[in-house]
């Protein structure tokens, strides 16, 4: 089964049609350069207008996070792109979505997207839980404690998105929409701006510095300081886990020095 990004061309002749059954005739599909959860990821245009195709094969061991997204998207008014179609033909799953005009959102010290991000977790978190099985975080994290106790403060019932990489998150028109859904579980309501601080200090923030700017969420002061230490300590001990496995990856390496410096700070 796929494992790296192939084209929209590169699927099956009836998947296509099948997606063409939806879109109209696709004039021309430009594959994504950023992420690989999917085998295609591709923005098409199409009579009906702009559309992004994701697809992966029906037995892939990641399908189920494709299929959570698709159960989720109906219950993201305002916060991800609105899904149009969801297929499963051929042997593939796909999922099309209205395409979304913008850019990655930078996350650099000093950025203007900063302020559009905040606004965007504080939406999230005020979502309301959608009817839809999901993983509790104290479940995700219980291996990455040091006592299983600590796993309360993750306990909640409100919608997190969990990957907070900012190509995930697209900024445009002054807003942010956030993408890949496929992670998604229920917990705590300030966990998300947690996990925006790990992106923010491998952007090249201070941890001090990260922790400051998830504070312009509301959700992130519900969180009581020994919960964000856990929580830090948890994405340590994960990253560092994670590149125990990829040495040779510097994407991880960097996440996990981010991690181990966050829990270095919340240590002291």
């Amino acid at each position: 089964m796929p494992t790296t990004r192939i084209t929209y061309d590169d699927l099956p002749g009836r998947v296509r049609s099948a997606i063409e059954e939806v879109t109209g005739p696709v004039a021309s599909a430009v594959s994504a350069t950023e992420g690989f959860n999917s085998a295609v990821a591709a923005r098409l245009s199409t009579p009906t207008g702009e559309r992004f195709c994701k697809a992966l094969p029906a037995d892939h061991r990641q399908v189920w996070t494709q299929r959570r997204e698709a159960a989720i998207a109906p219950h993201l008014k305002d916060v991800a792109p609105e899904v149009r179609a969801h297929l499963e033909v051929d042997g593939w799953d796909v999922l099309l979505f209205e395409a979304l005009d913008g850019y990655h959102a930078d996350y650099r010290p000093g950025s203007p997207d900063l302020p559009a991000v905040a606004t965007l977790l504080e939406t999230i978190a005020a979502l309301p839980r959608p009817p839809v099985d999901l993983r509790d975080m104290r479940q995700r994290l219980r291996d990455y404690v040091e006592d299983s106790a600590d796993l309360r403060h993750f306990a909640g019932s409100t919608l997190v998105h969990t990957d907070l990489n900012n190509a995930n998150v697209i900024v445009g028109d002054g807003r942010a929409w956030i993408v890949d859904w496929g992670w998604a579980s229920c917990g705590a309501a300030w966990l998300d701006p947690a996990y925006w601080v790990l992106w923010l200090v491998a952007a090249g923030h201070d941890p001090a510095a990260a922790e400051q700017q998830a504070s312009a969420v509301p959700a992130w002061h519900v969180a009581p300081p020994e919960a964000i230490t856990t929580f830090a300590c948890a994405q340590a001990n994960l990253w560092n886990e994670i590149a125990a496995a990829k040495t040779e990856d510097p994407w991880t390496a960097r996440l996990a020095g981010a991690a181990k410096q966050w829990a270095a700070l919340r240590a002291v």
